[in-house]
């Protein structure tokens, strides 16, 4: 997301504007997930989009792997390197959202038709116990920014496994993968236990050694976010150099099948577990095996796209991470603005709820990008 390197690759500035349009379409998308059975038409609309765009942040982190990996800085330059690009961003938008949203849904408009907010959070106290509780962890007016927090978590472990990867041999990079890929399939698991017998421990449905005295089960190690940058490494160490028909002869029905698990799944969810969030998540869960289909699927296939270095591409790509940290509260904007306004079936809302608010906010983060201080905010 972030500009890491000097150099400029063009697929990945590509790449890196597609995963922050898709976060914006993610997110143009709750509120009509939110309808469940209230509204079937808006509930299965922001179903179907909000499953083809899951692969948003995995890409995010495959473009870390390729620019950062391997690290050639000593632990200490890389970590104080990361800090200054993370901390203060971080800081300065977990105070400034909560104010945002405050001033807008008091100030701005007499009501919101947006159903994920609740107009008790925008008191004035509310506001002010957001402004710093962000040290603890992120709430609904900066749900982006959890992913600074996992990012955080990310550098700290790249270093160390830098060290390995660059003597890990070939077969010992895919070995991880393998293992990697199999954690990705323990959440399913974990649903359809209870419908095998397995009733967990002392109240806990942990698998594989988890409990509530232990959080740390057999793929701990091996699951989450690491595996993509670890897999961005390896397909740029080891390129695949498919032709064209064979990278779409696969990446196309990977994609297709990761999108028709994650959609339908999501749907029949929905059906016959009402009420259950957690079950709701697991398919849309972002390190979820029918997420990592539809990842590697655009990866690959952008990876082999060959496209010249472009000013204009480099400059948007350049301004994704600010477009990403303030894209939240312009969406809630575009949303009151479509919503009630334009009578238009919501699968065409959506879209250009994602529109206005990508491109509305690619116009605020430019203009952030011409001062000395708040540029430092946005890179």
């Amino acid at each position: 997301m972030e500009k890491t390197q000097r150099e400029t690759i063009a697929w990945v500035d590509l790449l890196r504007i597609i995963a922050c349009f898709l976060v914006i379409l993610a997110h143009a998308c709750d509120p009509f997930v939110g309808k469940f059975d209230d509204n079937p038409s808006e509930f299965l609309s922001g179903a179907l989009f909000g499953s083809l765009v899951r692969s948003c942040v995995p890409l995010f982190v495959m473009i870390s792997g390729v620019l950062l990996l391997p690290i050639k800085a000593d632990m200490g330059t890389f970590y104080s390197r990361r800090a200054k690009r993370i901390l203060i961003p971080l800081a300065f938008w977990s105070i400034l959202l909560p104010v945002l949203y405050y001033l807008y849904l008091n100030f701005g408009v007499e009501a919101t038709v947006n159903p994920g907010i609740v107009m008790e959070n925008y008191t004035l106290e509310a506001t002010l116990t957001k402004m710093y509780t962000f040290l603890f962890n992120f709430n609904y007016d900066t749900t982006p920014l959890w992913y600074l927090y996992m990012l955080i978590g990310l550098y700290l472990i790249l270093p160390i496994i830098s060290a390995w990867l660059t003597q890990a041999s070939q077969r010992d990079i895919k070995r991880f993968l393998y293992i990697w890929v199999i954690s990705a399939i323990v959440p399913y698991i974990q649903m359809v236990a209870p419908s095998l017998g397995y009733t967990g421990n002392y109240g806990s449905m942990g698998l594989f050694g988890e409990c509530y005295w232990n959080g740390f089960g057999i793929f701990y190690y091996f699951s989450g976010f690491l595996g993509f940058a670890v897999l961005a490494y390896y397909l740029k160490r080891f390129p695949l150099n498919w032709s064209w028909k064979r990278t779409l002869s696969i990446t196309i029905p990977l994609f297709l099948l990761g999108y028709a698990i994650t959609a339908l799944g999501f749907i029949l969810t929905q059906k016959y577990f009402p009420g259950s969030y957690e079950n709701l998540e697991v398919v849309w869960y972002f390190y979820g095996i029918n997420v990592l289909m539809m990842t590697v699927a655009v990866f690959i296939t952008v990876q082999k796209i060959k496209i010249s270095p472009s000013p204009l591409l480099s400059k948007i790509a350049g301004l994704t991470f600010g477009v990403y940290l303030c894209h939240f509260v312009v969406v809630q904007f575009a949303y009151d603005l479509v919503y009630p306004n334009l009578n238009l079936p919501p699968f065409i809302q959506i879209p250009l709820i994602a529109i206005i608010a990508f491109f509305v906010s690619l116009f605020i983060i430019w203009l952030m990008s011409l001062n000395k201080l708040t540029r430092k905010v946005i890179q």
